[in-house]
Formats: structure tokens, sequence, C-alpha cells
């Protein structure tokens, strides 16, 4: 039978897990609001000309 509470004492997080995060946090980037907030503000741009 396992035991949780021994099992939980040997966890240890993934490395991986941790660097992949870091990563992705560390960047910006841009996502489908960003692109439609630009494309408003261009399209707004052409009808001031």
């Amino acid at each position: 039978m396992i035991n949780y509470d021994e099992e939980l004492k040997k966890f240890e997080p993934c490395l991986d897990v941790d660097d992949a995060e870091a990563a992705i946090y560390d960047r910006e980037l841009t996502d489908v609001i960003d692109l439609l907030k630009e494309m408003v503000r261009d399209a707004g741009k052409g009808k001031e000309d």
C-alpha cells in the first residue's frame, strides 16, 4: 500500500517546470488583446488622415 505521507516527504518539484515558468514570465509576450488594440489604433490613424 502506498504511504502518501512518506511519498509527499520525498516530493521535489521538477526543475524544468520552474525554469520554463521563469522564462515565460520574463518575456514580454504579445497576446490577442495587444494585437487588437494595435489594429484599432492603426485603423483610427487611417481615418484621421
